[in-house]
């Protein structure tokens, strides 16, 4: 498996992955409809956003996710690439999102919007991720 992806290509998507993941967080959390639900966090926000640091976490997830997905490749359920390209997207959304919705869910009064919005633009998140990483991989990994 290694051996049929460059350096180049790894560094290639993992750089693209990590620069959806920022447009794509953007998004998620500054359009009007989401900041109105993250109101409730509020008195526990930050009143400014630290851009670059955000920036550089969300890169270094693009690199780490990238390389996750290339050591599990050959285990992932699917018939193609961009399937367990897919597979691999639940994955980490469980690891990710769920958990991380269902710890709060059981540590703060939130509501149950919220939990359903982050649940649901985690899981787009993640299947965007998965089919892109499937997709620039396909024909370049063995089955």
């Amino acid at each position: 498996m290694a051996e049929s992806v460059s350096v180049i290509r790894y560094v290639v998507v993992s750089f693209l992955s990590g620069l959806l993941f920022v447009v794509m967080d953007g998004f998620i959390h500054a359009n009007p409809f989401a900041r109105k639900l993250f109101e409730v966090y509020r008195p526990l926000a930050r009143t400014s956003v630290n851009a670059p640091a955000g920036f550089a976490i969300d890169l270094a997830y693009g690199f780490l996710l990238t390389g996750v997905f290339l050591l599990l490749f050959r285990s992932l359920p699917g018939e193609t690439s961009v399937t367990r390209g897919l597979s691999f997207a639940v994955i980490v959304w469980a690891f990710r999102v769920a958990m991380g919705v269902a710890g709060e869910w059981m540590m703060m009064t939130v509501p149950f919007t919220v939990h359903t919005y982050r649940l649901l633009s985690g899981l787009v998140e993640m299947l965007v991720l998965g089919a892109v990483m499937g997709f620039a991989f396909r024909g370049r990994l063995t089955l």
